[in-house]
């Protein structure tokens, strides 16, 4: 065993469930790169001020939870908490948005880090799969996002999650909703923080999670009741397109996320079967953090998809996923002239595609079939002198314990037919 341990609230991602993990962000991805999305990457830290501003400095996410670090040249750095704020930094840096093709439609995934307290489902480092489009304000934008998240969940066999769903508003109306609450909240019976961010960020404090808070919230007012014509309508169409594509949500007036940035559109995805952690993605438009950042306006709507909490939810609906075969094909030699052969021969095989492992370490015949078996492998190949005399392999098929001698020149012709 080492010395050192993986920092508290962190973890390994390691064989066999580690192929879980990449089996998820592809599922989750996939939907993306069918629809115009492309690839995007970024640090895994950031100027500081880039997440204070984006994210904002009311939010938990700044005041609590990043990790920052002063570089030898006193820059203060952060590392990202979030991917929307880089994402839209990146796309401003490089001028993807002159390039006259609106929206910028981007994905991306990767770690993240929040200094927060460990429990299951909630971890310092997680890992996310997001997607923005940037430069467009049109609900079937909007629409489009949530779509491709349901279709990603459901291509991974989740039933039982939902979809919340409500409007924030914009700069026009959002004004007097906020003056509203904060009349309402003023009153309440709160610590000195909560006050605090009653006049930095009121909606926040609709947020909060603490039964205490949550209690005196009833009758508090709410968004759609303080929504501008315009931000009515455009609601509405999100509900409108959702609904004509089969995807089910449920309105909830509380939502606003843990961002700062929000406006008009925001939604989340819980999962009922993971107790108090129940959000498993969600997201949102912002049509102002570009200019939040120093960029041009250009509204934008994207989400973050949690990989590890996507991963609980199929674990509590007891969802097994289809893997690849890490092996499907084992090599065991008997001799020197074997051990050529069959590595050539497992070299061939990796290059037509098939997942082929050999038995390394000079292991006798015992231990390599043990290893072969372990490995998950369809087929081992085994050969030895006298085998190789007479021009062949032995091809044993694990499963059926059946084993035939295969011509060498025809090995891979015949395990290409055998594993279709």
């Amino acid at each position: 065993m080492s010395t050192f341990q993986a920092p508290k609230g962190t973890y390994d991602l390691i064989p066999p469930a580690s192929a879980t993990y990449l089996a998820v962000r592809e599922a989750l991805a996939a939907p993306l790169r069918r629809a115009g999305y492309g690839y995007v990457e970024t640090p895994g830290f950031e100027h500081t001020e880039l997440f204070a501003r984006g994210v904002g400095e009311s939010t938990d996410i700044v005041t609590k939870e990043m990790f920052t670090l002063t570089t030898k040249g006193g820059t203060e750095l952060a590392l990202r908490p979030e991917g929307t704020a880089s994402v839209l930094r990146s796309a401003l840096e490089n001028s993807l948005h002159k390039l006259g093709n609106l929206p910028v439609k981007l994905w991306y995934s990767g770690s993240y880090y929040r200094y927060e307290r460990p429990q299951k489902g909630r971890y310092r480092h997680f890992s996310q799969v997001g997607a923005e489009a940037i430069g467009a304000e049109d609900p079937a934008l909007d629409a489009e996002l949530i779509i491709l998240a349901v279709d990603a969940y459901k291509s991974l066999g989740l039933r039982n999650f939902r979809l919340l769903l409500n409007s924030l508003g914009d700069k026009e109306c959002r004004p007097a909703y906020r003056a509203a609450l904060q009349d309402f909240l003023r009153a309440l019976d709160l610590d000195d923080e909560t006050r605090r961010r009653i006049e930095i960020n009121p909606l926040r404090v609709l947020d909060d999670k603490r039964a205490e808070v949550q209690k005196q919230l009833t009758g508090a007012p709410l968004m759609r009741d303080h929504l501008c014509e315009a931000c009515k309508a455009y609601h509405e169409q999100v509900r409108e397109l959702l609904t004509a594509a089969g995807v089910a949500f449920e309105d909830d007036d509380k939502l606003v996320r843990g961002l700062d940035y929000y406006t008009r559109t925001t939604f989340e995805f819980v999962h009922d079967g993971l107790g108090s952690q129940s959000a498993v993605g969600g997201g949102g438009r912002y049509d102002g953090l570009s200019e939040m950042i120093g960029g041009p306006a250009l509204p934008s709507v994207g989400w973050a998809l949690g990989v590890d909490r996507t991963v609980l939810a199929l674990e509590a609906e007891g969802v097994e996923l289809e893997l690849p075969a890490a092996t499907q094909v084992y090599a065991v030699p008997l001799g020197e002239e074997a051990r050529r052969t069959l590595f050539s021969l497992v070299t061939e095989l990796r290059r037509e595609g098939v997942a082929a492992d050999f038995a390394f370490g000079g292991k006798g015949l015992k231990n390599a079939m043990k290893s072969a078996n372990r490995s998950g492998a369809r087929f081992a190949l085994v050969a030895g002198e006298r085998d190789l005399a007479g021009g062949v392999v032995q091809l044993k098929d694990l499963e059926s314990g059946e084993q035939s001698p295969v011509a060498l020149d025809a090995v891979v012709a015949e395990l290409g037919r055998r594993l279709g």
